[in-house]
């Protein structure tokens, strides 16, 4: 087999192109393509077939190596007159429009993409750091265009660090096909106000869930723009025990401090403890717990207001789960203990949203190991500085997009 017969099959070549001749020098193979005269041309926007007017100048596309050397195309492409788009060049086989690389060359690059970063994809492969960001762009726009507008079901809603100092970015999930749909810069009630105006009617209707935490800026977006948002907000459970946590962390280290002051050690070392869930809870932390409680120390109080409230996800019924936090709360403000009276009043400003998930049960767990996964990709890259470059990054890892040439 001569070096045309092997490139024409090697780049899946059908008639009328071909190769017209192979040259190697100086580390790379060049590969010169051409298309016979007398088939029909189209033009490239809306395929009517059109006369032909001229050849455009040589253009060059990288392509997969030949083992040690590096490969290029190289053509001549024509160009036709179209009576609607006017004059324009015909879409060829190996490449994308305005792409300088081959659709091999690119899908592979992908492929190392999500293994790596931009600037190590241009390390591995010998390109600039902006050809590298630029394959990472076609990929994410070539994947958003193929998107369908079916709506979603499921949203979940979260914001992510971008930077220190309270950087944030707002990621819009898609938790049934654990996928991210959009990323808009801080979180404001602005900023998710714009995904829903992205929205048409029909996909705001088809919203049954949006999964959030207590941040009233999203809520208020959710109000405005979703069809009966009031019962479609779900405020996401591992918040609110988060919340709880916190509470409980509060009374103990300042109860610790008071105790140190007088010589007093017996909360040393029990942070864990009082925060564990019932699964990771050891049966000495039981019983050091129940001593300590035993002993009338605030935390033990504070870790059974705690304990008592995780029994309001175990109802079905929103009017006994109703009934059951009235006596939680009265028992959590009467408790004298500040930081669960804080608790107990921000759970009962959003009480209607928390007890939506009796209904659903959605959380928001999918969101937050997407966005472990964000901050992995983040860390990979030793940061972002500029927002378009991590929304593009984040779309491309976790937006469940087909990136890929065809």
């Amino acid at each position: 087999m001569d070096d045309r017969k092997l490139y024409t099959t090697i780049l899946g070549l059908k008639e009328p192109w071909y190769v017209e001749g192979v040259e190697i020098g100086q580390g790379e193979v060049r590969v010169r393509l051409d298309r016979r005269g007398g088939g029909r041309l189209e033009c490239p926007e809306c395929s009517r077939v059109v006369p032909g007017y001229d050849r455009a100048p040589e253009r060059r596309w990288r392509h997969l190596d030949t083992c040690q050397y590096r490969t290029v195309l190289t053509a001549r492409i024509p160009r036709v007159e179209c009576p609607e788009h006017g004059v324009r060049q015909i879409r060829v086989p190996w490449a994308e429009d305005r792409s300088r690389f081959t659709a091999m060359f690119e899908a592979f690059a992908i492929r190392l993409l999500q293994e790596t970063t931009a600037l190590g994809l241009a390390r591995l492969m010998g390109l600039s750091w902006d050809e590298a960001e630029g394959i990472l762009e076609r990929a994410v726009r070539r994947g958003l265009d193929r998107r369908t507008d079916e709506p979603v079901r499921i949203l979940g809603i979260d914001e992510t660090s971008y930077q220190k100092r309270h950087e944030y970015v707002t990621v819009v999930s898609d938790l049934e096909r654990e996928r991210v749909l959009w990323v808009g810069d801080a979180r404001k009630k602005e900023t998710l106000a714009a995904y829903f105006a992205e929205l048409g009617p029909v996909q705001l209707a088809g919203i049954e869930e949006v999964v959030m935490d207590m941040w009233e800026p999203y809520i208020r977006a959710t109000l405005a723009a979703v069809p009966d948002g009031e019962s479609k907000i779900v405020i996401d459970r591992y918040h609110v025990a988060h919340l709880l946590v916190d509470g409980v962390d509060r009374v103990r280290r300042h109860e610790h401090a008071q105790l140190r002051s007088r010589g007093d050690e017996r909360l040393k070392g029990t942070r864990y403890m009082w925060i564990k869930g019932p699964m990771k809870r050891g049966a000495d932390d039981v019983l050091r717990i129940a001593e300590l409680s035993r002993s009338g120390l605030r935390v033990g109080r504070a870790w059974a207001l705690k304990e008592a409230a995780s029994d309001l996800w175990t109802y079905r019924s929103r009017a006994w789960a109703l009934k059951y936090f009235k006596r939680w709360y009265y028992w959590a403000t009467h408790s004298r203990l500040t930081p669960m009276i804080r608790v107990a009043k921000t759970m009962k400003r959003y009480l209607p949203w928390i007890l939506n998930y009796l209904r659903s049960r959605s959380t928001n767990a999918l969101a937050e190991a997407i966005n472990s996964k964000i901050q992995e990709v983040k860390y990979r890259a030793r940061g972002y500085r500029n927002r378009a470059n991590f929304r593009r990054a984040i779309l491309f890892h976790c937006g469940g997009l087909d990136l890929y040439p065809h």
